[in-house]
C-alpha cells in the first residue's frame, strides 16, 4: 500500500498495490503493521456500508463529538463518489478547511480520516456503495453534522444534490459563534 498525506495534516489517501495475473488481481486494503508504521489507528470496532441508488445523492457532513469521536477508513466498492473531509480541530492550521477525493470502485483508493474531521460524500453515478471501517461505536447523542452548503466552508461539490436527507439539509450554519463553540465540546 502507498500512503499519501492529505493537505490537511492527518488524513491519508491509501492506494492499494494490486498484484495482477490471468485471473485478475489480489490486493490488501488494510494491514495492521503498515497502518501502525504510518502512525495510524489500527482498531476498528464497526464495519458499515451505505448504498445510494441515484446519481448526485449527498450524505454528510457527519462526525461524532468526543469522547465518541471516530476514525474512519472509507472506500467506494461500487460506483463512484466525491468524498469530502472538513478539519474540525480548533488548534489546526487547516481548521474549517476542506479537501475532496474521488473514490471509485475502479481506483480502489481508501481514505483514512482521523478523529476531528467531518465527513461526507456525493455520488458521481447511480448505484454507489461506500464501505466504512469505524473506530468507535455509534453513539446517537454524540452524532453531529455540518451543512453541506455552509458558506463558511464553501465546499465545491460536483453538482447540486439530487437527494439529501432532512437531517443533512437542516444542520445549523457555522456563522454563529455559538456553533463554533458547540463543535469544540
Amino acid at each position: 500500500m502507498r500512503f499519501h498525506p492529505s493537505s490537511l495534516g492527518g488524513p491519508m489517501l491509501v492506494e492499494p498495490e494490486p498484484i495482477w495475473d490471468q485471473r485478475g488481481f489480489f490486493t490488501r486494503t488494510f494491514c495492521v503493521s503498515e497502518f501502525a508504521d504510518q502512525g495510524l489507528n489500527t482498531s476498528f470496532v464497526q464495519h458499515s456500508m451505505s448504498y445510494s441508488q441515484h446519481k448526485h445523492t449527498l450524505r454528510g457532513m457527519h462526525f461524532q463529538n468526543p469522547p465518541h469521536a471516530e476514525v474512519k477508513l472509507v472506500s467506494c466498492i461500487a460506483g463512484a463518489v466525491y468524498d469530502v473531509i472538513v478539519d474540525l480541530r480548533p488548534q489546526s492550521p487547516s481548521y474549517l478547511k476542506w479537501e475532496g477525493f474521488e473514490l471509485t470502485a475502479s481506483n480502489r483508493r481508501l481514505l483514512y480520516i482521523p478523529s476531528g474531521f467531518a465527513h461526507g460524500f456525493q455520488t458521481l453515478g447511480p448505484d454507489s456503495t461506500v464501505s466504512y471501517m469505524i473506530s468507535e461505536f455509534y453513539a446517537p447523542g454524540a452524532a453531529c453534522g455540518l451543512r453541506f452548503d455552509d458558506p463558511c466552508l464553501a465546499i465545491d461539490w460536483p453538482a447540486s444534490p439530487s437527494i439529501l436527507s432532512d437531517r443533512d439539509r437542516h444542520w445549523p450554519l457555522l456563522a454563529a459563534e455559538a456553533r463554533h463553540a458547540e463543535l469544540l465540546s
